[in-house]
């Protein structure tokens, strides 16, 4: 059964409580909020909020940026996340690629490489926090000293997705995730915030042949979820298609193939769920706010389908 995420970021205290509960209503698996500090409310505020309204739904960062996060106040803050919600938290994580929140904490965003390599050594650091290990590390990345997380202790093992589309990332998380988001996304431009996008067959089939490698000897594979950038349910999905493929440079063919849209009516969409899950392994799907009404009806097929 496919399974669907909900992304979202609070406006104001009422309407972000009565999403909370309407997601859940819904039959959505999760809420998630977005972090990019200066830009977006802080993750964890917000998602302790939903907890006190919901009683089932699961609740995590899409996704924390290593780059600027400190593994022990990440660590605390998903910790005191599950524990308030009764062991539902969930931690995202990614390398951070937007420079304007390196330069607000201080720091210069590295290249790619020293990005992946924080983001490493903080996913690392986090898991064995969690785990109720003790932390020390000295590199030119990351600096942690006999750091321990004695209280909050997490309600259960909380669970790890790496969301990225750089080959070393999906290598590792294919080896030590619970969960892979694959962004499909390439080069950030300039703005800093958007990127080029990596959603064509030969594209996926290079992120998903480095998550096997990592996954090689692994008894269960990690979960595999794409991060969906636009849903349209409607009648004329060529059409829908059209005036955003022009926005990605791909065909409209290549998009409707891409498991990083859904567009088309309810039974094409219900069609394309499965055979995004035959063809790629992609059995969860994030998607944005807007989708959530779009979306109720088929996540109601989904469920009756299995």
């Amino acid at each position: 059964m496919a399974i669907f995420s909900l992304q979202a970021t609070p406006s104001d205290g009422p309407s972000w409580l009565d999403l909370a509960r309407r997601a859940e209503a819904a039959g959505f698996d999760s809420l998630s909020t977005a972090d990019h500090p200066g830009r977006t409310t802080s993750p964890f505020v917000a998602l302790a909020a939903a907890a006190a309204v919901t009683s089932r739904i699961g609740l995590g960062s899409y996704v924390s940026n290593a780059g600027i996060r400190e593994p022990m106040l990440l660590a605390s803050d998903v910790a005191t996340l599950d524990l308030l919600s009764g062991g539902r938290a969930w931690l995202g994580l990614g390398a951070g690629h937007t420079p304007a929140e390196w330069r607000a904490v201080g720091r210069e965003r590295p290249d790619v490489a020293g990005r992946v390599r924080r983001c490493l050594a903080v996913a690392e650091a986090v898991r064995a926090l969690l785990d109720g290990e003790e932390v020390t590390v000295d590199t030119p990345d990351l600096v942690v000293r006999g750091a321990r997380l004695d209280t909050p202790r997490p309600v259960r093992r909380v669970p790890l997705t790496l969301g990225t589309a750089n080959s070393a990332l999906l290598r590792w998380a294919g080896a030590h995730a619970d969960v892979v988001g694959l962004a499909g996304l390439g080069r950030t431009l300039p703005d800093g915030y958007m990127h080029e996008v990596r959603w064509r067959e030969a594209d996926i089939e290079a992120q998903l042949a480095c998550v096997a490698a990592g996954a090689a000897g692994r008894a269960e594979p990690p979960v595999l979820e794409a991060l969906v950038q636009h849903v349209a349910v409607t009648d004329d999905a060529e059409a829908a298609a059209a005036q955003f493929a022009g926005q990605t440079g791909l065909t409209v063919a290549e998009l409707m193939a891409t498991p990083f849209v859904l567009i088309g009516t309810e039974d094409e969409i219900v069609a394309a769920v499965a055979a995004h899950r035959r063809r790629w392994g992609v059995t969860r799907f994030v998607v944005r706010a807007d989708a959530l009404d779009p979306l109720t009806p088929v996540l109601a097929r989904l469920t009756a389908t299995g």
